[in-house]
């Protein structure tokens, strides 16, 4: 069931003109995924792989929609060859909003090691990124969106369990 946290989320995603969502199922990211679902300003088309993901807000942009996907960390190494190689390439605004899994209190023991390279893979890649640990930091997701328009680059929204956990 979506939050208040999630709805501004999408309220952000809305006034910064982002028309197209591309998610790959997350538990955590269930609520904001719903509410993209259900918001008739969106267009949201899942994807199979957040590789595949890339691919499709590429093409969005070039359509002239401003794009967005949802996804979890440990896809980060999956995305790295369509991060460097499009999106950053083309300069394509992009931002990603992540669930940041593997901190601690996470319940999966694979989840662990994707946190452990999560920052350092978008450090190489000259990516910046917001770590959001609780619900009130969403007030910056406008501007940190704002900034990747104006940057034509993409921008991780770390969003971990306490984020979660504690929105409302």
């Amino acid at each position: 069931m979506p939050t208040q946290t999630d709805q501004e989320i999408i309220d952000s995603l809305i006034a910064n003109k982002i028309r197209f969502v591309t998610s790959v199922p997350c538990k955590q990211l269930s609520g904001v995924i719903e509410l993209v679902e259900r918001t008739d300003s969106l267009l949201h088309v899942p994807c199979n792989k957040e590789d595949e993901g890339m691919g499709l807000c590429a093409g969005a942009y070039l359509g002239g929609m401003q794009p967005c996907i949802i996804m979890q960390n440990t896809a980060l190494g999956v995305v790295v060859n369509s991060l460097a190689t499009l999106i950053q390439f083309y300069h394509f605004p992009l931002p990603m909003l992540i669930s940041y899994r593997g901190e601690p209190g996470e319940k999966v023991a694979c989840q662990v090691e994707m946190a452990l390279h999560t920052k350092a893979i978008l450090n190489q890649l000259h990516i910046p990124y917001y770590h959001f640990s609780e619900p009130a930091q969403v007030n910056r997701l406008s501007s940190i969106l704002a900034h990747a328009q104006m940057s034509r680059k993409p921008v991780a929204i770390l969003a971990d369990a306490a984020f979660w956990s504690s929105a409302q």
